[in-house]
């Protein structure tokens, strides 16, 4: 108490200064209409920057949960729309569907060597198994070749041993996807005959012959094509959706009827 009665005479001089200024400033404030408008708007403004920046610090740390809120409402959309034929009469959970989807992040991506692959962060334990497909929101990405309990690593469309089933969107034309190694922007598209009408800027989606990807998942465009007049298919070069260089989410597509499609396909080649 003493200490406190101390400070008080040591700085009396100033206490009594600030407290004529608070009186002024309160009786000013309160006699004056403008006066009282300006000290309210002041005041509103600074409680509200202060509510403002306590709002985006806490949006801040609650951006990993919203993520993961996001991630698994895409992961729902996707397989509504990967299974669209029969959404009508399915519940989304439906065990009856023929594509499932799993989210996952990239842990670790190549493009710049002749073969590239990326590596995710689900495997085994998450139902993860090669030849799965992956996917981003813009597009293929490419087939889970390897897995272990926790990891799985993606062949790239970026690899000379990549081949996927693809179509021209517009007509239905089908051939082989495949990379030549040039660019990591741009692969080509084979086995498309001549006769087939092409515009540059024509879009390339997943065909109906693969049994790992749904049919018309976005790739990319034409964005060059010649044909050589001995030639009977056309040389096309397709600008890919994805940025390759900068992948971070991905989506793997679980086609649940795969096995059996292989084991027939196996059958039919050991007849011939």
């Amino acid at each position: 108490m003493q200490q406190i009665i101390n400070f008080i005479l040591r700085n009396k001089t100033t206490l009594l200064y600030l407290f004529l200024v608070t009186l002024g400033l309160a009786l000013s404030i309160q006699s004056h209409s403008y006066h009282r408008s300006r000290f309210f708007n002041s005041a509103n403004w600074f409680a509200g920057s202060i509510y403002t920046a306590q709002s985006e610090v806490t949006s801040y740390f609650d951006l990993n949960a919203e993520n993961e809120k996001l991630k698994q409402e895409n992961t729902i959309l996707r397989t509504m729309l990967y299974n669209e034929e029969e959404q009508d009469t399915l519940p989304v959970e439906n065990e009856s569907f023929n594509f499932k989807v799993v989210p996952a992040q990239v842990i670790k991506n190549s493009f710049a060597l002749r073969n590239n692959y990326i590596t995710i962060d689900k495997g085994k334990n998450d139902g993860v198994q090669q030849d799965m497909g992956v996917v981003t929101s813009e597009g293929v990405l490419g087939i889970v070749e390897h897995t272990t309990n926790k990891f799985a690593s993606v062949q790239s469309l970026l690899n000379t041993k990549s081949n996927i089933n693809a179509k021209i969107k517009n007509t239905n034309n089908f051939g082989s996807l495949k990379w030549d190694t040039n660019r990591f922007d741009v692969v080509q598209l084979e086995d498309i005959p001549r006769m087939v009408p092409l515009t540059i800027g024509d879009t390339i989606v997943t065909g109906a012959m693969s049994s790992i990807f749904p049919e018309n998942i976005p790739i990319g465009v034409i964005k060059k094509f010649d044909l050589n007049a001995s030639e009977s298919f056309y040389s096309i070069d397709v600008s890919l959706f994805n940025d390759m260089t900068n992948i971070k989410e991905v989506y793997i597509i679980n086609n649940m009827n795969s096995a059996e499609i292989r084991e027939l396909e196996d059958q039919i080649r050991n007849d011939q």
